[in-house]
């Protein structure tokens, strides 16, 4: 039911996290009202986002129950339980509240298009692909081996970009393995990159109670799940501390992940205290802002394997949105985003990781020249102005196919 040109009806489908929590979409659902369209956002019930339905910022937000996995049985338990309530509600938006225009979904689970297909084939409705995460090579980095699940992921990938009508990816090499793996057209793979909504994340003074005492804190903002790297980064904590004898700083970790408890481990076990702060979830851009200004130096520890080397690490497009200098491994689409504004360390190798953040430390005009140098390469390719045009444009697409 596609009707012509003006508002459209959009429904966003996202699986794994809260909206407004998960930013993405969030600034999606907004860019899209901005342009004048109707948006719903279908999402879990998750963390402080209790409520069945609100509206926010003229996005119509719907959650449903969450059964959230934690194994095999239980991930199947929470994509089953996530697209009954998805295709219910959607049936209710489109039967009840007018129909609906376009089908958006974000994956993981590559499982969403199975919600989209009957209103794309019975009613016309459009179907947006939007590519978060690269399922199969997230399959790789956890368990190392190509086997029939390998096999699944990487054919529900593929389903999934048979039916879409448009999709978005979040950089160059996603839309490479778009068209060469998955059969996408490439006039139908617009590229829109995650950057911190305009506003969220600024620039500031430093806030010296947030050291704990300590000359200099090192920053890290993200998600801590085993394919993140924290336990190389208090590795290389624990060198700069006691090989390099660097008793004057502190390490602020924001963020949560299935990790944590593993981690807090590893930091007792490797006599961390007092020296790694594990900081928790933030929602509040103020605080988080607050943080990386006076953060020194800011990591990004994802180690190199074939899914983090093709992916955009948000937290290092943020950390360059606020003018900080970065630390990171030599991903191939880490040195794209941040290019010559960063030092990248080589092998997975905590004790480079180490020593480079040391050399930062000692060298305060280089670390001014990085970030300064950081802050403009945001603002003239990575900020979310420039991929506000490209997610634009692909709607256009999507609206005038036949």
């Amino acid at each position: 039911m596609v009707r012509g040109n003006g508002s459209k009806h959009v429904v966003i489908l996202v699986e794994n996290l809260p909206v407004p929590f998960d930013r993405r979409p969030w600034q999606i659902a907004q860019t899209l009202v901005g342009a004048g369209h109707r948006v719903s956002v279908v999402c879990p019930r998750m963390y402080e986002y209790t409520k069945a339905y609100e509206r926010l910022k003229g996005v119509d937000i719907y959650r449903y129950p969450n059964r959230e996995g934690g194994t095999p049985a239980g991930w199947v338990v929470e994509y089953l339980n996530a697209m009954f309530w998805m295709l219910v509600t959607c049936l209710r938006l489109f039967f009840v509240r007018g129909g609906i225009d376009a089908i958006h979904a974000c994956n993981p689970p590559d499982l969403l298009f199975l919600v989209a297909w009957p209103f794309k084939v019975f009613f016309g409705t459009r179907f947006l692909f939007d590519h978060h995460d690269l399922n199969p090579e997230v399959y790789l980095a956890k368990f190392d081996r190509r086997d029939r699940l390998y096999e699944v992921m990487v054919t529900l990938e593929r389903m999934t970009y048979r039916l879409a009508d448009v999709a978005l990816a979040t950089n160059q090499s996603f839309k490479r393995i778009a068209i060469g793996r998955d059969g996408a057209r490439a006039d139908r793979v617009y590229v829109v990159r995650n950057a911190p909504m305009p506003g969220r994340l600024v620039a500031g003074p430093a806030k010296e109670e947030l050291k704990r005492g300590k000359r200099h804190l090192i920053g890290y903002l993200g998600v801590m799940n085993k394919q993140d790297g924290l336990d190389l980064l208090l590795e290389a904590a624990r060198h700069v501390i006691f090989t390099r004898g660097r008793d004057d700083i502190l390490f602020g970790l924001i963020g949560d992940g299935t990790e944590v408890p593993n981690l807090k481990e590893q930091a007792r076990r490797l006599e961390l205290d007092g020296h790694v702060a594990f900081l928790g979830r933030m929602s509040d851009g103020r605080v988080i802002s607050d943080y990386l200004n006076t953060a020194s130096v800011c990591v990004c520890p994802d180690p190199k394997n074939e899914m983090n080397d093709d992916s955009t690490m948000t937290k290092g497009v943020e950390y360059l949105a606020v003018g900080r200098p970065v630390v990171a491994f030599d991903l191939k689409e880490s040195l794209y985003t941040a290019g010559d504004t960063a030092v990248y360390a080589t092998d997975n190798d905590p004790v480079q990781l180490g020593n480079l953040i040391v050399e930062l430390l000692d060298d305060p005009a280089r670390r001014a020249d990085l970030g300064a140098r950081g802050k403009a390469r945001y603002d003239g390719m990575l900020s979310w102005a420039r991929s506000q045009e490209q997610l634009l444009a692909a709607y256009r697409r999507l609206f005038e196919l036949g």
